[in-house]
């Protein structure tokens, strides 16, 4: 099969910002300014809406786009329609077709566990995208030279990655992963996910052989150490950690005043959010709040959608908790899926964001109630202890079932019945994100990253051509 990007979908570029790469066959000169660099994002999919890892490639072109950049993006047609709404008459998108095969294994996994979809049919659809990726980048290269390479997802740190042997240095992350459940939650995966599991972190090394991108790379970014130590043997030695996940501030930047009160008087509002799937832990939230509500004024709302919510909405029923109004005092009350601004907006108006889950590499919701001003009560397992500390939230240990329950209760009812606690958490959270966390600092990193991977090595020796 042919393919040609016509000359109209590629920019003009002056005589200055001219490379000798041409059809992408050397490396780059470490003579480019920042500002003159051409890189390349591939990834399967960039999308707020998608929410999750595929809200990074997104956040790395915007940002880089915006500051004149001249960057290019490949990533699955599933998302054009949001990306031709956020960036109108866009050229340098350029997009993986749907195909029977991405159709077929997205049907089969909807009807698998989530974690066992994604190491067999979904493995499948990223591998059979990532070979369309190599199409389209070749055809790219050959009419546009490309000064860098920066796939940074998927995010696990053992899948292996198809982006090589294209002539420039290939960044990859950041990876974040290397996780198990907690000790006394590992029953919770079945058998035969159990041995599956097993089996994909086996097979990593012999996969990561075969598909060399990851021992190829100039530059691998890992999230912390936990991920650093379960990249396998034999990948490239050049490791850095960068968390991969960040705040966007323009939308969830609407923080609560540093000179506000609460309202004593009105229910202490907690929110959820997230896809509704069972390690979630949205049935022991449920639980909690039943035992909360019964000692303090509150409402619990659930935002997000997904294969559990028929079961949770039946347990809610059970314990009599369930909302038919969101206003309902005492009760519980799923919104459904909402659109991202919506989400802003209702996460602005509770009080807290309570996140129970027992299997969350990141956690971005958790940065994003802090850049709002909102204390997070959150399982200390993974992603959520990465980034809160008691300054700005409660961590729950996950000792067991009846302990998390309890655990989130005591928290629950600490701070309803302490308006000042929560708006000073608030505060300090904030403080941290736009600190640490905020994407416009994240990308000053990153460039610093791709000016290391093209010019030199961590110890400042020039890399090989």
């Amino acid at each position: 099969m042919r393919l040609s990007i016509s000359k109209a979908a590629i920019p003009s570029e002056n005589a200055t910002d001219a490379s000798p790469l041409g059809s992408g066959t050397k490396q780059p000169q470490t003579t480019l300014r920042m500002d003159q660099l051409r890189i390349l994002i591939v990834a399967e999919h960039s999308s707020a809406a998608f929410g999750g890892e595929a809200a990074l490639p997104l956040h790395y072109f915007r940002i880089l786009r915006a500051r004149g950049f001249h960057v290019w993006l490949i990533t699955h047609a599933r998302t054009r329609d949001e990306l031709v709404r956020l960036f109108p008459d866009e050229r340098r998108i350029l997009y993986v077709e749907d195909t029977a095969l991405h159709r077929l294994m997205w049907h089969a996994g909807r009807r698998l566990p989530a974690q066992i979809a994604y190491f067999t049919v979904a493995f499948v659809s990223r591998f059979s995208a990532q070979l369309r990726q190599r199409q389209l980048i070749r055809a790219l290269m050959a009419e546009q030279p490309i000064d860098l390479i920066h796939q940074p997802i998927p995010v696990s740190p053992r899948e292996p990655s198809m982006i090589y042997g294209f002539g420039v240095p290939v960044v990859i992350g950041p990876m974040n992963g290397g996780m198990d459940y907690p000790p006394s939650f590992r029953a919770q995966r079945g058998y035969i996910e159990r041995a599956l599991l097993r089996f994909a972190r086996w097979s990593s090394s012999v996969l990561n052989r075969l598909i060399p991108g990851k021992r190829l790379a100039a530059l691998l970014l890992v999230a912390n150490k936990r991920t650093r130590d379960a990249l396998p043997r034999g990948l490239c030695p050049r490791v850095v950690e960068l968390v991969e996940n960040g705040v966007d501030l323009s939308l969830w930047g609407r923080a609560v005043s540093p000179d506000g009160t609460a309202d004593i008087e009105a229910p202490t509002t907690f929110a959820f959010v997230g896809r509704l799937i069972d390690w979630k832990g949205v049935d022991l939230l449920l639980d909690a709040f039943k035992r909360a509500a019964a000692r303090a004024p509150m409402r619990l709302l659930i935002i997000g959608d997904g294969p559990e919510r028929d079961r949770l909405q039946t347990l809610a029923t059970s314990l009599e908790i369930l909302a038919h109004r969101r206003e309902q005092p005492g009760r519980v009350f799923f919104t459904g899926w909402l659109a991202q601004n919506v989400c802003a907006l209702e996460l602005y108006r509770a009080d807290c964001l309570v996140l129970p889950s027992l299997y969350e590499c990141g956690g971005a919701v958790v940065l994003e109630a802090m850049a709002m001003g909102k204390p997070v009560i959150a399982t200390a397992w993974g992603g959520p202890a990465d980034y809160l500390d008691a300054t700005c939230g409660v961590l729950v240990p996950p000792t067991d079932r009846e302990g998390l329950i309890e655990g989130f209760a005591d928290a629950m009812v600490r701070l309803t019945i302490s308006p000042e606690s929560r708006m000073e958490m608030g505060r300090n959270g904030r403080n941290k994100v736009t600190r640490l966390y905020d994407w416009n600092i994240k990308v000053d990193r990153i460039i610093e990253l791709y000016h290391q991977a093209c010019g030199q090595d961590p110890n400042g020796r020039p890399v090989a051509s």
